[in-house]
């Protein structure tokens, strides 16, 4: 009575852990809109190779400008794009030359997604984000907040093409689960400004 007991328990906890796992489970579109998917920037390093062309295997780095060149591709412009979108552009200019190329973009190192954290922190700097970075991950990085700070009036920079947008961040309220809307995930060039 005490073996079917324990495997009766067994089952039921079991049970228990798989639903609580399907509850907290996130579809793709949840994931997606959580972390949007990564755009090239200048200085990150790709690798792109050619399927069955081995002078076409290259690690390239995203010039400053945020162009690349690639052989009989010539310059393309890659900052902004997804390494799926510059996979589409570089098959574009490829095909005049290759049947139906078979090209692989990858992300070898992540250099241009940086975040700066400034002011009454203990580490302020730039910080590279080698995936995506929230508000309360750039401060953590940054060593916290000093006791100076000014934890209800923290502003984060983002330069957009229509000028510069101030976001605010109360510290206290993020930390005590009350304004989770605010701890956004950074884009590069963000400053986090801790007055």
């Amino acid at each position: 009575m005490l073996i079917k007991t324990k495997i009766f328990t067994t089952i039921i906890y079991g049970f228990l852990i798989i639903s609580s796992v399907s509850i907290y489970a996130e579809t793709p579109a949840e994931v997606e809109s959580i972390y949007p998917p990564y755009h090239i920037g200048a200085g990150d390093l790709l690798k792109i190779s050619v399927w069955k062309e081995e002078n076409m295997q290259l690690d390239v780095l995203v010039a400053p400008d945020g162009a690349i060149t690639f052989p009989l591709a010539g310059e393309i412009r890659a900052s902004g794009l997804t390494t799926s979108e510059l996979t589409s552009a570089l098959a574009n200019k490829l095909k005049r030359y290759i049947p139906n190329p078979n090209i692989t973009v990858t992300l070898q190192q992540s250099r241009s997604n940086k975040v700066y954290v400034i002011g009454k922190v203990n580490r302020p700097g730039e910080f590279v984000a080698s995936g995506y970075m929230d508000v309360l991950q750039a401060l953590t990085m940054a060593g916290g907040l000093t006791p100076f700070a000014d934890s209800d009036e923290i502003k984060i920079i983002r330069r957009t093409k229509t000028g510069a947008k101030v976001r605010l961040f109360d510290y206290d309220e993020v930390v005590s689960g009350e304004r989770l809307d605010m701890n956004i995930i950074l884009k590069a060039g963000d400053t986090v400004v801790v007055p």
